[in-house]
């Protein structure tokens, strides 16, 4: 059973145990399960041709789900500091992705979650990440799934660790305040890609209905390659996406063939290695503006730059 709570971090003298994650004070804990002992279905790859790669690991396991009361967070500047957290506290990172390239739809409904309202995933944008340690007990795995929507983000830990009598808290709400990070208007492609980990390549140009990218010099491409070609171990996503009109199975088609012509540019007019470039597409499913408008669905209708390489 979901046991929703109000987090209250309540010391009543003696030594405080070390805490594995420690989320930012405007962080509380909406949910969470314990099983004294169980087992976990722990992803270890993207989603692919119908299938994840997995290892079902054993201990007790211990779910929660955070709200961070922030909007317009992206979900690497959610996931960042806590990555750090883990490393630091000499956790191995194992897997990392994101949403299209984790293989979309089908792994975040292949991966075990809490239940909405306590837990929301925007299946148009999140993160998952999984790590290992061990420790004197013996073997550890943590997760982290992380999602966001306009009003706040939303971050799933599973931890399984031994089982032990007296285990330590997996988490706290301590840490400074997360707030967004807007780039200011005249931010760099890189400095966006840095700091907030997308851009949009706003002015490029498609026909009415059409997957081709017009032809000419396109300045958000060539900023592109220059920040690629600096950072050769950099790998990012193209994510086509499209407004509202039509059916869903033809935006996706569409917003990804897009995706894939922004690819094919970088690739033999800029120089782009292959190998850095995905292209995906997510057709409606993530607007950043109202359908109801013209102004809005022109804004819905881009082509996105995603960091996903894991390397710091």
């Amino acid at each position: 059973m979901i046991r929703v709570c109000a987090f209250i971090l309540a010391l009543a003298g003696g030594a405080v145990q070390a805490q594995t994650l420690n989320f930012p004070s405007n962080a509380s804990l909406q949910a969470e399960v314990v099983r004294a002992a169980d087992s976990y279905i722990l992803p270890l790859g993207i989603w692919d041709r119908g299938e994840m790669p997995t290892r079902t690991v054993e201990g007790r396991v211990t779910q929660q789900a955070w709200r961070i009361e922030a909007a317009s967070l992206t979900t690497l500047q959610l996931v960042r500091p806590l990555r750090e957290q883990l490393r630091n506290d000499r956790y191995r990172i194992i897997f990392e992705c994101q949403t299209e390239a984790c293989g979309g739809f089908d792994f975040r409904f292949g991966v075990e979650t809490l239940p909405p309202p306590e837990m929301r995933i925007n299946i148009g944008d999140f993160r998952f990440l999984a790590a290992e340690r061990t420790g004197a007990d013996g073997s550890e795995y943590l997760t982290l799934f992380t999602s966001r929507t306009t009003q706040a983000g939303f971050v799933q830990i599973t931890h399984v660790g031994p089982m032990v009598a007296d285990p330590e808290p997996v988490a706290q709400a301590g840490a400074a305040p997360l707030r967004a990070f807007d780039a200011a208007p005249d931010a760099t492609l890189a400095e966006q890609l840095e700091h907030v980990g997308r851009a949009v390549l706003a002015d490029l140009s498609f026909a009415t209905g059409s997957a081709q990218l017009a032809e000419g010099e396109y300045a958000s491409l060539q900023a592109l390659a220059d920040y690629l070609s600096s950072a050769p171990q950099r790998t990012v996503a193209l994510v086509g996406h499209t407004d509202s009109a039509g059916a869903l199975a033809t935006n996706i088609a569409l917003s990804k063939r897009r995706a894939a012509s922004v690819r094919e540019r970088l690739i033999t007019d800029y120089g782009v290695d292959r190998g850095q470039l995905e292209a995906e597409g997510m057709g409606y499913l993530a607007p950043i503006a109202s359908n109801l408008t013209e102004e809005g669905r022109e804004a819905n209708r881009r082509v996105e730059v995603i960091v996903t390489s894991i390397q710091e």
